[in-house]
């Protein structure tokens, strides 16, 4: 955990952090003033059941300095369980919350994943949005693989305080556990489709369907095979149920 303004509770054998709004930058700067890496991972519940039976995912949040939930099932999860209950923050929000943050301190940033054409935007529109954030480099995901050891080696020398990872990066959030002993400090944050939305290439769902947690919805027209979530839904309603059971 990183400091008292941290609360870390296991939902299933996972774990998932509380931080408050009001103490969030407070947090952040201890992340990135104390010269050591920290991933802050974005948990929504199917990768919160991933984890149950993957053990390098597993392994990956358990390590994350932050686990933040994004999900309205994890919160669910909590109450019925009688867990400490989280605060759940929306993806985009979050990254605009953190990197303001940065920008107050006069932070950088570094922007690896996404195309060519799309990181490009949304390098310049990250700018446009936070002028006091510097923004050091950035590559997308399409490159050789023998240029991979290249941008690690740019990334490190850049030393950014946040870097965030987007979607095509090779094995997508395991990337940055994986690669993180490469780099000196900072922070890393993984969100497949960080850049699309930065780069305006993607919208974001509507924010009363996210507050009632169905922004799955928002997204079905264009990924149907999301209606098989329901069967996610009902393994985490019987694994909730048993470990309430076995709790009392």
């Amino acid at each position: 955990m990183v400091n008292d303004r941290v609360q870390r509770v296991n939902i299933l054998k996972i774990p998932v952090d509380i931080v408050t709004p009001e103490d969030l930058e407070a947090v952040i700067k201890e992340l990135y003033s104390d010269g050591k890496n920290h991933q802050i991972v974005l948990l929504s519940t199917t990768d919160l059941m991933r984890a149950r039976s993957s053990g390098e995912l597993r392994t990956m949040i358990a390590g994350a300095s932050l686990v933040i939930p994004i999900s309205m099932s994890i919160i669910t999860m909590a109450k019925f369980l009688k867990k400490p209950v989280p605060v759940r923050y929306e993806p985009f929000d979050f990254i605009v919350r953190l990197l303001a943050i940065l920008e107050r301190w006069g932070k950088s940033a570094y922007l690896f994943g996404g195309s060519p054409k799309g990181l490009a935007k949304a390098s310049k529109n990250l700018k446009t949005t936070f002028p006091g954030l510097r923004v050091v480099g950035g590559h997308s995901a399409r490159f050789q693989k023998s240029f991979h050891p290249k941008i690690v080696e740019a990334i490190r020398k850049a030393a950014p305080t946040i870097l965030l990872v987007g979607q095509g990066v090779p094995g997508s959030e395991r990337w940055i556990p994986r690669n993180m002993k490469n780099f000196n400090s900072g922070i890393q944050l993984w969100c497949s489709d960080v850049f699309e939305v930065f780069a305006e290439r993607r919208n974001r769902p509507p924010a009363a369907l996210f507050a009632k947690g169905l922004e799955w919805i928002y997204y079905l027209p264009s990924h149907p095979w999301m209606i098989f979530r329901i069967f996610t839904l009902l393994r985490r309603k019987t694994v909730s149920l048993w470990y309430r059971l076995r709790r009392k």
